[in-house]
């Protein structure tokens, strides 16, 4: 009997490419030459247009010769894109539901979970630290590049200083698919042990629609009326959805 695995890993070192691999034993086979090929196409577009010159599937490509580097990736490419939806929807997906598609072993989960990882440390290095106004649209993208593609909500809070610099960016709670339990009183006593002058809570809706529910605007205004009491000013809540965001501020809930 075949096996069902359509694809063989291999795991590699990292920062070391697939050329180093033709010293490894024969048994592991012998790159072909139509692979080696398309794969240095794909580099050398990437490299000379950036990730806007290939398309979702043609990316991941690149990230999956690591972890398969004999065989043709482009199926599973295809095979991820169509499950997931597109480039983010498979990094963000979580390692069982990766591991449950034909092909996708600890290799290529590790691989896709790294870039994950790096671009969530990307996006947060652009915001931290930094005068949140002048850089509004940093955070946005942060928020979305964490959270637009979570299954379950998640409720995170930014505290910010006197002069608005984020100083601190922590997950508050986790929650199931359209709950996330909030407790003011533990929101206003971190931010009374960070030093922190101000607030923005963001959390997600894993439906994709960021309208807030009665609930979300009950919770919001108790963390207000909270912070308040204790000289915190809460400057917005930001809810996520899948490709947009809504401000309860701009929507006039605060």
């Amino acid at each position: 009997m075949s096996d069902p695995r359509a694809f063989s890993e291999m795991s590699l070192p990292l920062f070391v490419g697939d050329e180093a691999i033709e010293a490894a034993p024969l048994s592991a086979g012998k790159q072909p030459s139509y692979i080696r090929d398309h794969r240095q196409r794909l580099r050398t577009r990437f490299l000379s247009g950036g990730a806007q010159a290939l398309p979702d599937y043609e990316l991941l490509e690149l990230v999956l010769f690591r972890a398969i580097p004999r065989r043709d990736v482009k199926p599973l490419a295809h095979q991820l894109i169509e499950t997931f939806g597109d480039f983010n929807g498979v990094l963000s997906a979580a390692p069982d539901q990766l591991s449950a598609l034909p092909g996708i072993g600890e290799a290529v989960i590790t691989e896709l979970k790294v870039v994950e990882a790096a671009a969530h440390r990307l996006a947060r290095a652009k915001v931290l630290r930094r005068q949140v106004i002048s850089s509004w649209d940093a955070l946005l993208d942060y928020c979305h590049t964490t959270m637009a593609h979570r299954e379950t909500e998640q409720f995170r809070v930014f505290f910010l200083d006197r002069k608005n610099i984020l100083i601190a960016d922590e997950e508050q709670a986790q929650g199931t698919v359209d709950h996330v339990p909030v407790y003011p009183r533990e929101v206003v006593k971190r931010a009374l042990q960070l030093n922190a002058s101000a607030l923005i809570l963001v959390h997600n809706h894993p439906s994709g629609d960021p309208t807030p529910s009665e609930a979300d605007i009950t919770m919001t205004h108790q963390i207000e009326a909270a912070a308040m009491t204790m000289g915190i000013t809460l400057h917005d809540h930001i809810i996520i959805g899948k490709s947009c965001e809504i401000s309860f501020r701009s929507e006039g809930h605060l």
